[in-house]
């Protein structure tokens, strides 16, 4: 049957009709929704890793074992993985295992848009690379059965675009396969030094045999065209160029990207007079070429940086100005990204907003807009876990210095559990006299509302172990009396805290304590009550403007607050000095 399915499902459904036992991922835009639908399927255990290296450890461990497994991550998750990434290429396999990467040209939710096709090369893997829905089905259903075939974990690389665009997909029914037979091979599993070297000659031969079998692999496509003009296109630059170029061109989709078919390549490129290669981000095809002494078209004239478009080609290849389409004339508004209405993180930023000689190193999720205005809290946002160790550092060089201000770290709580320990362990030991922040919103939240250690479910929805972050910095030697919890909506309680760690020569934390404002039960407990605008008593100070809450506006003179987006978080109550912010019940008037 058909379905109208986005990469990310096809992925998973084709992971699904593989016969793929295990499957874990920890979630990261845009590779979010592959485990969320695939845990759907009764057949597969999946599970939300603490962080991405455990995640492929555990997919590794099942693919030991027998079982067909994937593991599942954005791109900058691979770099958290890298460590057992690039052993398991030199291991190998018993159970099919794919690898799905998720890179995201344009940066719309990354701090970086780095290219993992490098990774493929790097690690001596195989690389497919599907341009729809229908072949993130096919190839990853074909890149289980390739890594028991070659005895190799297979990375399928996908963007953005691929990730979230839907397209008609035919499915098929679930291949039952039974968990294969272990055998004990110390030779073949354990890396010590003596067994990895030739593991890793090993990895070679594997490679020249791969580049072999892509020569005329099932996965790479020659669509003959009009005309003198030959194009080698990957991922959704093939799609942009049969939209931007049509019939006027000859393609060669490349859907195994590395290693690269260079004797197909070479004979397709003698059969145009003028050679184009589209790719998004980096020349990783265009440089296989050029090592062959091929000339052609490419990064000289297309944009390393952003993702490419259809008139982005067009104007390059053909010199159209812009593709034909509906122009409406209204400008697109700005939206800059901002905590949302009622966000628990705000009253604790807002708390140290006021302090103005201290700094503080962000991190990755929602706590990461703090930087931005109005309340500018935050330096910087490396990656997860960061702004715990980079606190460290900043605090060791300001002491160097001789500079007295406090240096604050910050993260949330799947950051914590996901690379933030460790960091809190260093500053116990080494001393750190900075102060460390866990926002604790009881979710992952910026990825879309998945559980992690402390929220006390899986990813199937079972209740378990719920992790106890104050205790976990207690057992990692922050003493008690250093371990301040309040609840963020008490802006009196946050400020204290945040004077007590000020003041506290040793490692302190502050754990805020608030779930997300947009889980299902919070709204469904704050649906009541609003808060609301005595005008008479409003003496216009702005002083509720100040956290930068988008509830609340001036407008024609007047403070409003929108009942629709308020929760009553009582923030701007707080801060109120007339008392004319009250609680009301909703729809009072």
């Amino acid at each position: 049957m058909k379905e109208l399915l986005t990469g990310n499902e096809a992925v998973a459904r084709g992971a699904w009709e593989a016969g793929c036992h295990v499957a874990a991922a920890y979630p990261g835009t845009p590779s979010t929704e592959i485990l969320e639908n695939l845990a759907r399927y009764e057949d597969v255990y999946c599970e939300w890793s603490p962080n991405e290296k455990v995640a492929l450890e555990v997919a590794a461990g099942a693919s030991m074992a027998g079982a067909r497994s994937l593991c599942a991550m954005k791109h900058v998750g691979l770099n958290v993985a890298a460590d057992p990434f690039f052993t398991m290429a030199y291991i190998g396999v018993n159970g099919g295992f794919v690898v799905v990467d998720a890179d995201d040209p344009g940066l719309h939710s990354s701090q970086n848009e780095q290219d993992n096709r490098w990774y493929a090369l790097h690690a001596k893997v195989p690389m497919l690379e599907p341009t729809d829905s229908q072949e993130c089905l096919d190839f990853t259903k074909a890149a289980f059965a390739l890594s028991e075939k070659f005895d190799t974990p297979v990375l399928l690389r996908l963007t953005t675009r691929i990730c979230h665009s839907k397209g008609a997909v035919e499915t098929g029914e679930r291949t039952e396969l039974p968990v294969k037979d272990y055998v004990r091979n110390p030779s073949k599993n354990a890396m010590l030094p003596a067994a990895a070297r030739v593991r890793h000659a090993l990895a070679e031969e594997r490679l020249l045999e791969l580049q072999e079998y892509n020569e005329t692999s099932p996965f790479n496509l020659l669509v003959p065209g009009e005309g003198s003009l030959g194009v080698i296109a990957t991922g959704v630059g093939y799609q942009h160029a049969r939209e931007a170029l049509g019939d006027r061109a000859s393609y060669l989709k490349i859907g195994m990207t590395w290693p690269l078919p260079l004797k197909l390549m070479a004979d397709f490129a003698s059969s145009v007079e003028t050679l184009w290669v589209v790719e998004e981000n980096d020349p990783f095809v265009e440089s296989g070429l050029r090592a062959l002494g091929i000339s052609c078209s490419g990064k000289d004239r297309l944009p390393l940086v952003g993702e490419l478009s259809p008139a982005i080609l067009a104007k390059a290849i053909l010199g159209e100005e812009e593709m034909s389409g509906k122009k409406t004339g209204i400008p697109v508004p700005d939206r800059p990204p901002l905590l949302c209405a009622g966000c628990p993180h705000r009253g604790l930023f807002y708390a140290l907003s006021e302090k103005k000689d201290l700094v503080v190193m962000g991190d990755i999720g929602c706590y990461g807009l703090g930087s931005l205005p109005p309340l500018n809290v935050g330096e910087s946002t490396i990656c997860m876990g960061a702004g715990f160790s980079a606190a460290i550092g900043f605090q060791k060089a300001d002491e160097r210095a001789g500079r007295t201000r406090k240096v604050f770290g910050l993260l949330g709580d799947s950051t914590f559990f996901h690379s933030g320990i460790t960091g809190l362990i260093d500053a116990v030991v080494n001393k750190s006299k900075a102060a460390f922040v866990i926002m604790d919103n009881r979710i992952t939240a910026m990825t879309g509302q998945q559980e992690n250690p402390g929220t006390g479910r899986t990813l199937g929805g079972e209740d378990t172990a719920a992790l106890n972050i104050g205790r976990i910095c207690a057992a990692c030697g922050v003493r008690e009396e250093n371990i301040h919890t309040v609840d963020p909506y008490d802006l009196a309680a946050s400020r204290k805290a945040v004077q007590a760690v000020i003041e506290t020569p040793d490692t302190a934390v502050i754990l805020t304590t608030r779930p997300c404002a947009l889980l299902r039960d919070v709204r469904e407990e704050r649906a009541g009550m609003v808060c609301v605008v005595d005008t008479e008593k409003c003496v216009l100070c702005l002083s509720c403007l100040k956290p930068g809450c988008p509830a609340i506006t001036k407008a024609e003179g007047r403070i409003v607050i929108d009942s629709k987006a308020c929760n009553a978080c009582g923030l701007c109550l707080q801060l109120c000095p007339t008392g004319a912010i009250s609680k009301e019940a909703a729809g009072h008037e």
